[in-house]
């Protein structure tokens, strides 16, 4: 759980370096949104379509996934399945 928090707040760092908005105001809101709602959210605020926010966000959290596995190492690496 921990991972995920901090691959959430990573990437919601990249995400709004990217975008052009606040770091600060926005990890802030992923406090008080979900994923759709913080989208819906960056999405009115830059003029930009949803779907492209989307994909935006995604490519950040596959970053922020891939800097946190090389600094903390793989959270689940015997995986079932």
């Amino acid at each position: 759980m921990n991972f995920e928090f901090s691959q959430r707040v990573r990437a919601t760092r990249l995400f709004a370096r990217k975008v052009g908005l606040n770091e600060a105001s926005l990890v802030g809101e992923i406090a008080l949104r979900g994923s759709d709602d913080l989208l819906d959210l960056v999405a009115k605020n830059t003029s930009r379509s949803r779907d492209e926010i989307a994909t935006v966000y995604e490519q950040c959290l596959g970053e922020a996934r891939r800097q946190l596995i090389a600094e903390r190492g793989d959270p689940a690496p015997n995986q079932l399945g």
